[in-house]
């Protein structure tokens, strides 16, 4: 098997067995399936040791897009709290070890369930699932619940005008990352705008909170939280949208919008009024604005979608083992489900 696209095994590798605690010989490289954004890769030693790399993806990015290190910052600042998250190993921002800055976390064991596949072979039991359901939404309120400030977090990013700020953003992400006309992913964004509801939970947001960023035990605890990249300080309601609407039901009648179809669909698992009511409870927040966050976050992800399918036609991630006809067809399911979900509000 080759390198991965974007490492340089040849300097990166001095660099890691210098700072590294007990490497054993050569490093090599295995990229992980399943992320479409930053590249992952497995490093492994000859000893049996294991960490996880990250890096942007190759080619011209958005500013201010794909900071792994801002990342690293994040996991390491919760390392201290009740929200599990893996241990940082090492950071670089010098972009002649490997062509970009990246960092390095130690190995979490578990199991990511990322479809429904995963499931069967992670969790067999009905109980381990349903305990995974449960779990995914308590770790959520834990995170939640963080103070921010004595985690040395709260300058993250503007506290105020979060959904005003990721509206302003996401349309400017957009404007840079379209290949085609979507009018109605304008349309959507022009009406959340003038519908927005008061912001009146700030907190940290992880973005892209969901099973398959996380890590579970056999029994359906979860381990360790991943993929922090898109995290901001902001209106934590937007993360239970965004994970109601991933938790999709056996009997779902809806198109796949998702690059993998949603673990939950495997069944077993709590159903979504169940997992809301448990947040709320657990947070004491009042959730009755779930479905404008909702339609918030299938927009966001309408606009995700559009770079991650201009990421793939440049070919400047990892793998071009996608099909790109569905991946320019999701976004616009994307943004037919938040046009549903906005009149639905």
């Amino acid at each position: 098997m080759g390198d991965p696209r974007g490492l340089v095994p040849a300097t990166l590798s001095p660099w890691l067995s210098g700072r590294l605690p007990a490497v054993t010989g050569d490093l090599r490289y295995e990229p992980i399936s399943g992320g479409h954004s930053n590249i992952t890769v497995r490093v492994l030693d000859d000893g049996g040791h294991a960490w996880v790399l990250r890096r942007p993806p190759l080619g011209d990015l958005p500013k201010g897009a794909h900071d792994v290190l801002r990342e690293a910052r994040i996991m390491a600042a919760l390392a201290p709290t009740d929200v599990p998250v893996p241990h940082i190993a090492a950071t670089c921002d010098d972009v002649a070890v490997t062509g970009a800055p990246f960092y390095v976390m130690d190995f979490a064991a578990g199991a990511v369930v990322a479809n429904p596949d995963d499931v069967l072979a992670a969790l067999p039991e009905p109980a381990s699932r349903r305990r995974a359901g449960m779990s995914l939404i308590d770790t959520l309120a834990r995170l939640h619940r963080v103070d921010i400030d004595q985690v040395g977090l709260g300058g993250l990013a503007d506290r105020g005008r979060y959904v005003e700020r990721l509206l302003a953003r996401m349309s400017r992400v957009l404007a840079q990352t379209r290949t085609r006309d979507l009018p109605l992913v304008d349309d959507v964004g022009r009406r959340l705008a003038s519908s927005a509801p008061p912001s009146r939970y700030t907190g940290l947001v992880h973005a892209d909170y969901r099973l398959g960023n996380v890590m579970l035990a056999p029994d359906g605890t979860v381990v360790a939280v991943l993929d922090w990249e898109l995290t901001t300080v902001g209106d934590v309601l937007a993360d239970l949208g965004f994970l109601i609407n991933n938790w999709e039901l056996p009997s779902d009648d809806v198109p796949r919008v998702w690059m993998e179809t949603p673990p939950t669909r495997a069944g077993g698992f709590p159903d979504r009024d169940e997992a809301v009511r448990s947040y709320a409870r657990t947070t004491g927040f009042d959730v009755s604005d779930l479905p404008w966050y909702r339609a918030f976050s299938a927009w966001r992800m309408s606009i995700i979608a559009e770079g991650i399918k201009a990421r793939y036609e440049s070919r400047a991630m990892s793998s071009d083992r996608v099909d790109l006809r569905y991946l320019g067809q999701r976004v616009l399911d994307l943004a037919a489900q938040a046009d549903a979900l906005l009149t639905a509000a």
